[in-house]
């Protein structure tokens, strides 16, 4: 497979250096660098107790790093164990999206609105073919993948004050949790958590894919000046696709810098395609959709991308 890089993309129909005089430009159009999210409680209102939790992932990385957090007292479960119906608490879910399937099945019924979901992706579907409303759900900006070491928060100097969002009832005592282990985490409302979700899903659908199409490039270097050019030509098809499936709108100006600060504070990452009918199918779904119509694919080079890496 070749490369496709900036220098490549210029002799296609995708890339054309007069339509982009400066990222600055770029920005302008995305949905001022610090985001303007409301959170309900802040961390002087939140619980500073860690209480008790069921951890399901005790092979995973997050179930880890959640389990050190906490004081002793938690049940620690692997992806398919029980659920213990006399257990009170949140049920940390840090399995696969493909295992939710069978964390769902072996948890009662009456505890599936204490489950809280830490995975990346597109889950409202998944939600709504449950019955899941108004799921608790946590978008973890931090890295756990280096074992023995604590974990990285996504503090960028575009958000020194973290990405980090939980929401639902148990999202309060979930951040406490976090703040115990030295990361932040804000507690929000369903439509600033959702735009902040979103833009969650479009970091790591971009980012990856792009870093992807070169073999041994990290988050880090998709940040880079090298592939810059991919992600302004990337990114708005897929915002203005996404906003217009979902009618969720980005939060604010700024997107842009907060990809490239937040790849950057993680950057060590590589970038690699993951549970791909979370994320890029996701995007790639509404492409079908639309061509399926008889109308342009409105997300040309993501497509183009998918394509290169034989995801489609």
């Amino acid at each position: 497979m070749a490369n496709l890089t900036a220098s490549s993309l210029s002799s296609t129909c995708f890339y054309n250096p007069t339509k982009l005089n400066s990222l600055g430009n770029l920005n302008a159009k995305l949905p001022s660098s610090k985001p303007q999210y409301k959170p309900i409680t802040s961390m002087v209102g939140a619980p500073t107790k860690v209480i008790p939790s069921i951890i399901v992932g005790a092979d995973i990385s997050l179930g880890k790093a959640l389990k050190e957090m906490g004081t002793g007292q938690d049940l620690v479960l692997n992806t398919g164990e029980p659920i213990p119906i006399d257990f009170p608490g949140p049920i940390l879910v840090c399995t696969r999206n493909d295992d939710l399937d069978a964390v769902l099945e072996s948890t009662p019924q009456s505890r599936w609105s204490d489950l809280v979901f830490f995975q990346d992706g597109m889950l409202e579907p998944w939600f709504e073919s449950k019955g899941l409303i108004d799921a608790n759900q946590v978008l973890p900006y931090f890295d756990v993948s280096r074992p023995g070491e604590p974990p990285v928060d996504g503090i960028t100097d575009v958000t020194p004050e973290g990405l980090t969002a939980a929401f639902g009832k148990w999202a309060a005592d979930v951040a406490s949790r976090l703040h115990a282990g030295g990361l932040t985490c804000k507690v929000l409302e369903k439509e600033p958590f959702q735009k902040q979700m979103m833009e969650r899903l479009l970091w790591i659908s971009a980012v990856m894919l792009t870093g992807a199409l070169v073999p041994g490039t990290t988050v880090g270097d998709v940040a880079s000046e090298a592939h810059l050019f991919e992600l302004a030509y990337l990114i708005p098809d897929m915002i203005t696709a996404s906003q217009d499936e979902t009618g969720i709108e980005f939060a604010d100006t700024g997107t842009f810098d907060r990809f490239l600060a937040y790849s950057r504070a993680v950057g060590h990452i590589p970038a690699v395609v993951e549970d791909f009918k979370w994320r890029n199918g996701w995007f790639y779904s509404i492409t079908e959709k639309a061509l399926a119509q008889g109308k342009e694919d409105p997300m040309p080079l993501h497509t183009k991308f998918l394509k290169a890496l034989n995801l489609i």
